[in-house]
């Protein structure tokens, strides 16, 4: 069953960006991830909350390839730099199968 992250990212110094995302990119498909949405227009359609700087898709093929994505030893030096100029609400949600 696929699992997606899904995050809102609020940027306060993009200097990070450059460097993070293509090691995070590079990391993704390394735990055959692949991105449904990254950044682009946005419109609000019901609710309040304004949308975020940034909002990220990302799909992979299980649950645990998710997390070893997010845990990966690689990814936590990138999760320090992004935090250094963002915030972020990120969240690993399963996603429907098949059948």
């Amino acid at each position: 069953m696929p699992a997606y992250l899904i995050g809102r990212v609020e940027v306060r110094d993009p200097a990070w960006v450059e460097e993070y995302g293509p090691k995070v990119q590079a990391l993704v498909q390394k735990h055959g991830g692949r991105y449904l949405v990254r950044g682009g227009e946005m419109d609000v359609v019901e609710g309040t909350t304004p949308p975020s700087s940034v909002m990220v898709v990302i799909e992979f093929p299980s649950m645990e390839q998710a997390r070893a994505w997010y845990h990966d030893p690689e990814y936590a030096p990138l999760i320090t730099l992004r935090q250094s100029g963002s915030d972020a609400e990120l969240i690993l949600a399963d996603g429907l199968s098949d059948s």
